[in-house]
């Protein structure tokens, strides 16, 4: 066999993609022709439309294997397909180019790939002139709290019977995360091209709504599944199920390479219930050490990518500046896009103006070392922030002050090494919080994180506290003492978020040659089977019995 090394970039995605449609071809045929599936079963529906334009990425691969897994335990699956069904949609939009119309052609094909395996019910798109018309004036402030009534059919009426509901759908509110992501922005700017996409979103939203209650009203379905259920394609579609009364799962990428999560909840928040009693043996133990091992030295990957190419440590200049303040404070800062979730803003607006409250900190002490450290993920080629923590600096002339030091995201300075050195470490909601409490530092978090459900960091209730907390940790002339369960939570936690709510999917994926995307493996259907995969016990008696989704084992 050739050594595909040796074939132009460009060519190996091709052979990828390939593969990945040959592959999944074949497993689609030998589900519809060897698989039974029960006729006194209602079926479970699937939607994801923002995850995938031409290939398999992660969550679209996700989305398949489970409802293959579903399909494999006998339990018949209806898909809701987009066949053009959005005037501008997440991933197909140009923020620079507004009236360049998605790849709809290229989109549906690679779709009906995918969605062979199982009946599909495609959508379209049809404008509604009264909701242009509506829209058509409003600023971007009325738009984000804009609501229009609609109905929604009940599901569970005879047709003699069925009447229809009346409905205020907040359009508004369940757009302007999918609007923040593309834009890459937090604070919306009025101009005309936020407008535009704002409106046309909307718009798209509300016939995903209206076809979304037709299709539930034809399928009849026990669950629904769909990706994150942030993106507004699949929260115009949660919102609806929802009204219906109809159970909706989420899923999102997990924290172990080709790992997925599965909620009731919102899969972009991560709940997760840990039990009261759960503590870690020594085999776990071990087990987690030596996964820490590998992250503090930056080798480890999320959704794909890898942030940290190389860490290097405290140069001499650094470590002597170091040394001419009372003690340091690390403020580790997040991307735009994992910060605009409302989940993540219950005691500030937002993180900038978390840190428009820290810089009035560091005005005063100046006695102390900030080092303001910005995500690596902040200017990564093809999502790079247009409202950045690095033109909040500049903005806020950092440079001027000599008790601040500005990290930039490409700067791979190791953070770790900061936290060991560490008066205490702020953080708004990034991961490094978690890391932090685990090398056993004070962490004073500003927005909630998934980490927060349990105690292992500070979290104060208002911006009063948490200023007040700053302060008092600021001026304590001793260690600052940390309650005894922070360390062991902490650690309690990122074992349960690695080995016992991300589930693998590495028997099924691999890498592909395409960026950011995944081919699937070879293997027979019976792979997927409950008997046979883990993964797939846990997400079929997850959807279909409502047990938590959790794995059994490690």
């Amino acid at each position: 066999m050739a050594d595909l090394r040796n074939i132009p970039r460009q060519l190996r995605i091709k052979v990828d993609d390939w593969h990945t449609n040959w592959r999944l071809l074949r497993l689609n045929r030998q589900i519809n022709r060897q698989v039974k599936l029960k006729t006194d079963q209602a079926p479970v529906a699937f939607f994801n439309a923002s995850t995938r334009l031409v290939a398999m990425s992660l969550n679209a691969a996700f989305s398949y294997l489970a409802a293959c897994g579903l399909q494999a335990a006998g339990l018949p699956v209806v898909n809701f397909g987009c066949n053009a069904g959005m005037s501008r949609c997440v991933l197909g939009s140009d923020r620079d180019e507004p009236s360049k119309n998605p790849p709809c052609r290229e989109c549906t094909s690679q779709a009906k790939w995918i969605f062979s395996h199982a009946p599909t019910l495609w959508f379209q798109y049809e404008q509604d002139p009264t909701l242009a018309e509506d829209l058509k004036s409003l600023t971007v402030t009325e738009l984000c709290w804009f609501e229009y009534k609609t109905s929604c059919d009940p599901q569970n009426r005879s047709d003699q019977e069925r009447a229809k509901a009346d409905f205020t759908i907040p359009l508004g509110q369940l757009v302007l995360p999918s609007l923040r992501w593309f834009l890459r922005r937090h604070h919306l700017q009025d101009d005309e091209i936020t407008r535009f996409f704002f409106r046309e979103f909307i718009l798209s939203a509300y016939q995903v709504a209206l076809e979304f209650n037709r299709f539930l009203n034809v399928v009849h379905p026990q669950a629904v599944v769909v990706f994150n259920g942030l993106m507004y394609p699949e929260a115009a579609a949660r919102w609806v199920a929802q009204q219906m009364g109809i159970r909706v799962i989420t899923h999102e990428v997990g924290f172990q390479p080709f790992s997925a999560f599965f909620t009731e909840g919102e899969a972009t928040a991560y709940p997760v219930d840990i039990p009261a009693e759960f503590e870690l043996n020594p085999a776990q133990n071990a087990q987690l050490d030596k996964y820490l091992e590998q992250r503090y030295q930056g080798n480890f990957t999320m959704a794909g990518i890898r942030f940290w190419p190389q860490m290097v440590g405290l140069d001499e200049a650094l470590s002597n500046k170091i040394k001419e303040f009372k003690q340091i404070v690390p403020v580790f800062t997040n991307v735009i896009f994992d910060t605009s979730q409302t989940h993540a803003n219950p005691i500030f607006d937002d993180m900038f103006a978390w840190l428009d409250s820290i810089l009035e900190i560091m005005r005063i002490h100046k006695d102390t070392y900030f080092i303001i450290r910005a995500h690596p993920d902040e200017m990564r080629s093809g999502k790079e922030s247009r409202e950045s923590v690095k033109d909040w600096a500049v903005k806020n002339h950092l440079e001027n002050y000599d008790n601040v030091l500005f990290v930039e995201p490409h700067a791979y300075l190791s953070s770790y090494e900061l936290i060991q050195k560490a008066k205490f470490v702020m953080v708004y909601n990034s991961s490094i919080g978690l890391e932090a409490a685990l090398l056993g530092a004070p962490v004073l978090c500003g927005g909630r994180a998934r980490y927060t459900q349990i105690p292992t960091v500070f979290l104060p209730d208002s911006q009063d506290s948490f200023r007040r907390t700053a302060e008092d940790f600021l001026s304590s002339p001793n260690a600052i003492p940390i309650p005894e369960d922070f360390q062991r939570n902490a650690r309690k936690f990122l074992y349960y978020q690695l080995y016992r709510v991300s589930f693998p999917f590495s028997d099924f994926l691999e890498e592909s040659s395409r960026p950011g995307y995944v081919k699937l493996k070879p293997f027979s259907w019976h792979q997927l089977s409950v008997e046979r995969s883990p993964t797939m016990l846990a997400i079929v008696e997850g959807i279909t019995q409502c047990k938590p989704f959790v794995l059994e084992n490690d």
